[in-house]
């Protein structure tokens, strides 16, 4: 009987959470009936982001391994589904196949050249690993601006739209419940199951016997290996799952720009996803969600009241710059949760279950 009581205590505990949840569902799927074109835009932005940043949580909040290169394998999914969709009728280079088969295809072609630099990725650590990935930034952009019958050059290239058997996630005007929807609508919905489905994905690998072996990679690695974990094949295959996730949300920004860059997949992207797992929370799946909700949503939004706000206005009016703006503040979010909050912004959350789980000193038990 006493093990009953606490169980029904969870359960209670758990039925509020779940009611949370739905409330957060519901709504979410509601936002293309009500909100305008820029807040959808916004919100894919933010989901794309979220999905790379899993990838990045899981290498180097996880398993410890510092990667800088995160961009290039965004740009790898971005320009990788518009070589396979693309029909060459713009005088670039495609294959002209199925959108929804260029999707996977580009998130393959992601996972492969994570494939071929795990090796490496297998073999070093630390700031050894996070240099070396520092080189695929530099060999990407310089294969990104010269080679123009792949790639577009400076200009870039547009992006087809995606086709799932038939149902196009173009512009074209579909009514539901007479409520025009076009591209970022339909998007919408298919962003929210890419996240979902890396969300839960990646929960269980982390919840799971792999989980626990990145945690002891990342914590102590010689104890890991005499324990029996092959150190170097899990960082390999760490290193192609964040590759993966980076293709996958290349994919999702390059249907949301609807034209590919090259200047976008620099190295400061690649920043950027890291101060997103800082901010949200190394080695959380909640905190990967938050950081690149947090980190994707700020010059979006700058850039949208700047009129409204001091000292921030458009480039080349005085001010500084909604962009640059945005680097500042979540540069001094960077350095406020590594001194204030070292568990990022979902420990914000958890602090208030944490005390109310501390034993009491009156136990008299001993630490």
């Amino acid at each position: 009987m006493s093990d009953a009581l606490p169980r029904r205590g969870a359960a209670v505990l758990a039925r509020p959470r779940a009611y949370g949840w739905a409330v957060v569902g519901l709504v979410l799927v509601a936002f293309p009936f009500y909100l305008d074109r820029f807040w959808l835009q916004a919100g894919l932005f933010a989901m794309a982001a979220a999905i790379g940043a899993l990838g990045i949580n899981l290498l180097t909040g996880s398993t410890g391994q510092l990667s800088m290169g995160h961009a290039f394998f965004l740009a790898v999914g971005a320009y990788g589904y518009c070589a396979f969709a693309g029909d060459g009728a713009d005088g670039l280079a495609g294959l002209g196949l199925p959108g929804w088969l260029a999707a996977v295809l580009a998130v393959a072609l992601a996972g492969a050249v994570g494939g071929v630099f795990s090796p490496i990725a297998g073999r070093l650590r630390g700031a050894y690993l996070g240099i070396a990935t520092l080189a695929l930034i530099f060999i990407g952009q310089h294969v990104l601006f010269n080679a123009h019958d792949l790639t577009g050059g400076f200009n870039g290239r547009a992006v087809p739209p995606l086709d799932l058997f038939g149902f196009a996630f173009d512009d074209s005007e579909l009514l539901v419940a007479q409520v025009p929807f076009g591209s970022a609508e339909k998007l919408w919905y298919l962003g929210l199951l890419l996240l979902l489905a890396g969300v839960l994905f990646a929960r269980g690998v982390l919840r799971g016997r792999p989980g626990r072996a990145m945690n002891a990679i990342r914590d102590h690695r010689i104890a890991a290996g005499v324990m029996g974990v092959p150190v170097a094949r899990y960082r390999a295959a760490v290193f192609v799952l964040s590759s993966v996730y980076a293709g996958l949300a290349g994919v999702l920004l390059a249907l949301v720009f609807q034209r590919t860059v090259p200047e976008y997949f620099g190295m400061l992207l690649s920043l950027e996803y890291l101060a997103m797992i800082v901010i949200g929370g190394l080695g959380s799946v909640a905190g990967a969600v938050v950081g690149g909700v947090f980190v994707s949503l700020l010059p979006q939004l700058l850039n949208r009241y700047s009129d409204a706000l001091p000292l921030v206005s458009a480039p080349g009016t005085g001010g500084i710059a909604p962009g640059e703006a945005a680097r500042y503040l979540y540069g001094a979010a960077v350095v406020a949760v590594v001194l204030f909050l070292p568990g990022g912004l979902v420990r914000l959350a958890a602090r208030p279950r944490g005390r109310t789980a501390r034993p009491s000193h009156s136990s008299g038990e001993e630490r």
